[in-house]
């Protein structure tokens, strides 16, 4: 049966080696998730929303008060249709983009483990060392002490 100290020891040289060597890896982007990222930014912002809301009032006042055409009277059939196209294109865009920042955040989740990792094992490390010195330090004491209590006892028995 092999010894859990040892078995531990090995598992955790192993761990050392991989968190030491490992390379980070990047997670290159596409033209697609470049534009899919844009326009989530662009369609995520106060300004698009200001646009989009300037310009849905623009098409309904000219709407109702043109006199001569009305390219999309009451109730605004065309303007629903150009809505439910935007947001038929716009939504599996933003999923893209979502798609694309939770890879990233679980990268940078497994980056940040991997620095705790490191953390608590360098930590673990001194820990060690740190019990190590204490025994040595208890070891050079009790040695001391005996020594007192030899010299003290030979003193007394020297004494008449």
């Amino acid at each position: 049966m092999s010894d859990p100290k040892s078995n531990h020891a090995a598992t955790e040289a192993a761990r050392r080696f991989t968190l030491r060597h490992a390379k980070p890896s990047t997670l290159p982007r596409t033209y697609g998730e470049y534009l899919a990222d844009r326009i989530a930014a662009i369609v995520g912002s106060w300004t698009f929303i200001v646009v989009q809301t300037a310009l849905l009032a623009l098409w309904i006042v000219l709407n109702v008060v043109a006199w001569i055409q009305h390219w999309d009277p009451y109730p605004f059939i065309l303007l629903n249709l150009v809505l439910s196209f935007q947001a038929a294109f716009t939504a599996p865009v933003l999923m893209m983009a979502q798609n694309r920042q939770s890879a990233i955040d679980r990268q940078k989740a497994q980056l940040d483990y991997d620095v705790n990792l490191r953390a608590e094992l360098d930590i673990e490390e001194l820990h060690q060392k740190i019990d190590l010195l204490r025994q040595e330090d208890i070891t050079r004491l009790v040695g001391l002490l005996e020594l007192l209590t030899r010299e003290r006892l030979d003193k007394g028995d020297a004494q008449p």
